[in-house]
């Protein structure tokens, strides 16, 4: 779970901090051409972008993002394969027959899981460092809080009354007075107070007075401390992140323009100058605090100072022009972020390569956990004849995962179909490669290579086929995700194709019908060497795949259908683990359910 957040967190900043410079580059432009308002509105679209990954999928789910953009890139791609013997099955009592055989090379990784798990570990020590800060900030607050007295009456009460009438603010604010507290400011969201320092209170006049209340009145008004909560928060998950800390920053001293030009709007043109004086007398003053805590203080950095200044010394009422090119320009970066949330929804929904979407009238749930031990996984069964499914775990029956060596059944299709091989000619010579399994150390012909499983001659002709058609043939089946990116020679082997096993039973089920675009004749030559056994009344075929990383059997799966009578059915099981998963097992899972449904006899 954390380390689906980490991605979900770690691709929305990399967004994000694309779109940052993008608007960095139009701000530069057309920056005069917006007003200081609609600037900062600009600014507070980011958050929704770094607030997409943190939302629940069930709540993305509403809202169908998928059908915008695909999310076909693994996180972490494969390396080099070494060859490494087949992982020991069950030691359950096995009822395999000899001649279903499970053949596989083991994928090495680079050490992708222990870089994300100390990527990981970092990022949530600075979560908790920058908590801490915030922490001290907010207790460091409450300090002042209670050193504080309520001021009830007297000129600075009349003044306040005065602002809210200016404002039509109907807030019930206290204002307290602290000798600890530099510079006035506003704290709390649901209950905000504002607070000024009480050691200057006397060398202020009325004028200035009534601009600092006017200033934090104002901050309350726009709903400026729930914004400064959510940039307290963001800021937290998002440390790592020099732009996006940026952008806060950027935030920060535009919701002080903001707050400023909203109050000048309020104010004579006479009195600009006055109002500016009054903020260059905190200037400096309670920044770094600001920065960890829901405070609005009217103090600030040089940097905010000094465009502040700026905004006032230029300040004019917007012309409607303005307001309008304004308006024009906000409404340009919504479409800009919009097109933007289904890159990253894609991850925190995390359907299109993990989920697929099955619906059908017939279905029924089974437990059949007794037959798959300690491992994972899920078995479906469907009934050709009564378009019925039985499933055992639902949940996992969705999962897209790895093919593994399960491919190799349409990998000979794409083959035959290009002319790669033919049905009387598909020996493809050995190279001399030297392999751990002896049948692959020789010359094959597309019957041994899928009884064996002969990964290389697979290989072979998915490289003579080529990507660019090998993509169309997978799309053109629907093929899981269809994704290929994991490279030509190892897309199918614990990398970027994936598919579930309900997928796996539908696909299967259309190829046994012929109803997939290739020729009957071409299906008929696969259906051929996918044959397992055959009775008087019984045929079996399949075929499986495991799926080997650094070693450790993670992956097991058996597809295939048995023709019983004048009835088929399609399966297909997926195991999974952290070291003894692989396709014999889950031969052999599947054909213990298959006999106790009465469906294969072991004897066979």
């Amino acid at each position: 779970m954390i380390e689906t957040y980490f991605v979900q967190v770690f691709i929305s900043s990399i967004v994000v901090s694309l779109v940052i410079t993008v608007l960095a580059l139009i701000k530069t432009k057309l920056g005069k051409h917006i007003a200081t308002q609609w600037q900062y509105n600009i600014d507070l679209l980011f958050l929704v972008l770094l607030a997409v990954p943190l939302i629940p999928g069930k709540i993305l789910k509403l809202v169908n993002w998928n059908n915008w953009f695909s999310n076909n890139s693994p996180f972490v791609k494969n390396s080099l394969m070494h060859a490494s013997s087949t992982i020991a099955a069950s030691n359950s009592e096995k009822v395999t027959p000899d001649w279903i055989q499970d053949f596989s090379l083991s994928v090495n990784r680079l050490s992708s899981h222990t870089l994300i798990t100390v990527l990981i570990a970092v990022w949530i020590v600075g979560m908790i460092l920058f908590s801490i800060v915030t922490f001290l900030c907010h207790r460091r607050i409450k300090h002042f809080e209670h050193s504080a007295s309520i001021i009830e009456s007297g000129t600075i009460i009349n003044i306040f009354n005065r602002c809210k009438v200016d404002l039509n603010s109907h807030h019930n604010i206290p204002i307290l007075a602290s000798t600890l507290v530099q510079t006035p400011m506003t704290i709390g969201v649901l209950k905000p107070r504002i607070m000024l320092p009480s050691e200057i209170l006397s060398q202020l006049s009325e004028d200035d007075i009534y601009h600092i209340l006017l200033h934090e009145l104002t901050h309350c008004k726009k709903g400026d401390l729930w914004i400064n909560q959510f940039l307290c928060a963001f800021q937290i998950i998002y440390w790592f992140n020099p732009l996006v800390i940026k952008v806060f920053r950027e935030i920060r001293i535009n919701r002080e323009t903001a707050c400023d030009a909203s109050v000048l709007s309020k104010l004579n043109e006479e009195n600009y100058v006055a109002y500016g004086l009054t903020i260059l007398n905190f200037i400096g003053k309670m920044s770094q605090l600001s920065r960890f805590t829901n405070i609005a203080a009217m103090g600030g950095s040089k940097q905010q100072i000094t465009k502040r200044i700026e905004m006032i010394a230029s300040f004019s009422v917007s012309s409607k022009s303005l307001k309008r090119k304004s308006i024009v320009a906000f409404a340009l970066v919504i479409i800009l972020i919009i097109t933007q949330i289904p890159i990253i929804s894609a991850f925190a929904l995390d359907s299109n390569n993990r989920k697929f979407e099955f619906k059908a009238d017939k279905v029924i749930k089974e437990d059949l956990s007794k037959y798959f031990s300690d491992f994972e996984g899920s078995f479906v069964l469907y009934d050709v004849s009564s378009e019925q499914y039985t499933i055992y775990n639902r949940e996992k029956s969705v999962e897209r995962l790895s093919p593994d060596s399960t491919y190799k059944l349409y990998s000979a299709l794409f083959a035959l179909d290009s002319g790669v091989i033919h049905d009387d000619a598909s020996i493809i010579k050995w190279d001399g490669t030297s392999y751990p399994f002896d049948n692959w150390n020789q010359n094959q012909d597309l019957s041994s290579a899928m009884t064996s499983s002969v990964s290389w001659y697979f290989q072979s002709i998915d490289k003579k086929v080529g990507q660019k058609k090998l993509r169309s043939n997978f799309e053109k089946i629907a093929y899981g995700n269809c994704d290929l990116s994991g490279g030509i020679r190892s897309y199918w082997q614990e990398s970027s194709l994936r598919i579930s096993p309900v997928e796996q039973v539908q696909l299967l089920t259309k190829f046994y019908k012929e109803e997939l675009p290739f020729s009957s004749e071409h299906i008929a030559t696969i259906k051929k060497v996918i044959k397992l056994s055959e009775t008087d009344n019984t045929r079996l075929s399949g075929k499986t795949g495991s799926g080997i990383v650094n070693g450790k059997g993670v992956n097991g799966w058996f597809i295939g259908f048995i023709e019983q009578d004048n009835h088929t059915y399609v399966f297909a099981t997926n195991i999974q683990d952290k070291s003894q998963a692989n396709g014999s097992t889950a031969a052999d899972i599947t054909l213990k359910i298959l006999a106790d449904k009465g469906l294969y006899n072991p004897i066979l």
